[in-house]
């Protein structure tokens, strides 16, 4: 199918295992242009294997409107490319029924590298992927953007999330949103099966040991009109990286005039420090469809001001999700990867120029002896 341009029980033992059979082979949000991180050459990415269904995959259009489909969306741009091009693999690897998902691409107007760009880079790494590419006005948010405790979290390519009912065509009634940060190793029909029941717009994994009051100024919490928002619910941290959304109940409930009305409240006075977030935690915290935390083991950069190692959260791991600071491709081209890098690598698609070192033979024992726990 071509290409289209639109304006507008994984366990941590398991994950051990495949680790110790991939390392003899493997030595093979986004920041603004002016950090280190670069910007990848697209002629350094190889073909991804052609995943193809199984004589048990139902058949179908393959279009974007055919709602038998898992959808997914994610932003794309010439920083964060290499690791759409990790989360694409890794989604295709491990569903059972890879031609059965469709992928929406969420491209920003004005990227160093155009969507058009981007679309054939897309199709040249994935031949057979069925998808369609989006642009995004930057102009819709720009106005609505706040200074951030980290430069990155202000690109407005991190807010498009919010316009998803606008952008995507109006026949998308239901998807998946993934960070382009994120390795899948389980089969995404598993988590578009989830079902958003009652009024619930939006299913993320939920974290309500998490201090919720850090996520806001004193201002805010001091002021007892604003924080009547949460007077007839209990909220609890979600991390918008990874949310399965229905845009029939967005676009009717006006969800994008919702978080607009608080970003431009914080524009006259400081609410929050924390980029995009905020504002999607004001809306729906206490009222999101649970997922298994399996979905989300997030915060693997590290955190937002510090490029730092995490460990993993206990419990079986569906989708690793490399949010905050540091990226894993970033830390493996400087030869100074995290433990957890190694996982991320094998759905590499990118050609560096120096892979560094092999990681040495006591890797492995280091590697289960944390992960066994």
């Amino acid at each position: 199918m071509g290409a289209q341009i639109l304006r507008f029980p994984f366990t941590p033992a398991v994950f051990a295992f495949s680790l110790l059979l991939l390392l003899p082979f493997c030595f093979a949000i986004r920041t603004f242009r002016h950090q280190s991180a670069g910007i990848a050459d697209f002629t350094r990415f190889s073909e991804a294997p052609d995943y193809r269904n199984g004589a048990e995959c139902s058949s179908s259009s393959a279009g974007a409107c055919d709602a038998s489909l898992v959808h997914i969306a994610m932003t794309l741009d010439s920083e964060y490319v290499r690791g759409s091009m990790a989360a694409i693999h890794s989604v295709l690897k491990h569903a059972s029924c890879p031609e059965n998902v469709f992928f929406h691409f969420i491209a920003a107007e004005f990227d160093q590298a155009s969507p058009r760009q981007l679309t054939k880079l897309v199709r040249s790494t994935f031949p057979s992927l069925n998808f369609k590419v989006y642009i995004f006005r930057e102009d819709t948010v720009i106005n609505l953007i706040s200074s951030s405790i980290r430069l990155a979290l202000e690109n407005p390519l991190n807010y498009a999330r919010n316009y998803l009912g606008d952008i995507l065509d109006s026949c998308v009634d239901r998807l998946i949103y993934l960070d382009s940060d994120v390795v899948v190793v389980d089969d995404i029909h598993k988590l578009w099966n989830i079902n958003l029941t009652g009024s619930r717009v939006i299913g993320a994994p939920e974290y309500c040991h998490a201090n919720f009051t850090n996520y806001f100024t004193e201002k805010f919490w001091s002021d007892p009109v604003l924080t009547r928002i949460f007077a007839s619910r209990t909220p609890c941290y979600f991390n918008t990286g990874v949310m399965v959304m229905d845009l029939s109940k967005w676009r009717l409930g006006n969800y994008k005039k919702k978080i607009e009305s608080w970003m431009e409240l914080q524009k006259r006075t400081r609410i929050y420090d924390l980029g995009s977030l905020p504002p999607f935690l004001l809306v729906f915290a206490g009222n999101v469809e649970p997922i298994d935390h399996r979905w989300n083991q997030h915060g693997l950069g590290g955190d937002n001001v510090k490029d730092s190692c995490r460990t993993l959260h206990p419990g079986p791991v569906s989708l690793l999700h490399w949010s905050g600071k540091g990226k894993p491709w970033v830390r493996l081209d400087a030869n100074k990867p995290c433990l957890l890098d190694h996982l991320w690598k094998p759905y590499d698609l990118y050609r560096a120029a120096d892979w560094g070192s092999p990681a040495p033979s006591s890797y492995s024992s280091t590697l289960i002896s944390y992960l066994s726990y």
